[in-house]
């Protein structure tokens, strides 16, 4: 009989070293996932302080910040901070719409966007949107375009009465497109 409780033994000590190393590689994971939440935490801050810098580029706070001529894509520009030059690289600026103001005044993506909204017969979702301005149906993409519709709904060209969906806007006459 010793050599059944001989086996036995041996096989809870086998079963003792394999739950050792599976703790160690779980404390080892834990620890990579402590650290990939706070590099996405951090993404996530940053992404949101630019998305909010980028807002307020509006491009009379441009002109105030560069000086009376606006520099062409490129050029540099003298800075008001500590005469530091920089370059103005490709900032996309949707500015809020006010009467009279046509969407010639946006970027090329931001009128296709406007097009099919109003050319939609019902309200629309990013997704349906992303394929009719020749983007590929991916993840990417739609949250991309969702963001740029969110965008041209706090500026005044769109409105969204449901969380998600899409349509032209109705221009207030009595407030304007910021004041809900």
């Amino acid at each position: 009989m010793g050599s059944l409780f001989e086996e036995l033994e041996a096989r809870e000590a086998a079963a003792r070293v394999r739950v050792e190393e599976l703790e160690a590689e779980l404390a080892e994971l834990s620890g990579q996932l402590s650290l990939a939440r706070e590099s996405l935490e951090r993404l996530r801050i940053a992404r949101e302080t630019v998305a909010e810098v980028l807002a307020d580029l509006t491009p009379e706070r441009l002109a105030a910040d560069v000086g009376a001529d606006q520099p062409t894509l490129g050029e540099p520009a003298v800075s008001a901070y500590a005469g530091a030059e920089r370059r103005i690289i490709g900032v996309l600026t949707v500015p809020n719409w006010q009467p009279g103001m046509g969407s010639d005044v946006l970027p090329q993506v931001y009128r296709d966007i406007l097009e099919v909204v109003a050319d939609a017969p019902v309200p629309i979702r990013a997704k349906q949107i992303v394929p009719r301005i020749g983007l590929p149906a991916e993840t990417g993409k739609i949250e991309g375009t969702r963001s740029k519709l969110k965008r041209l709904v706090e500026r005044g060209w769109l409105d969204e009465d449901t969380p998600g969906i899409f349509t032209p806007a109705r221009r207030r006459t009595t407030e304007s497109p910021n004041s809900h």
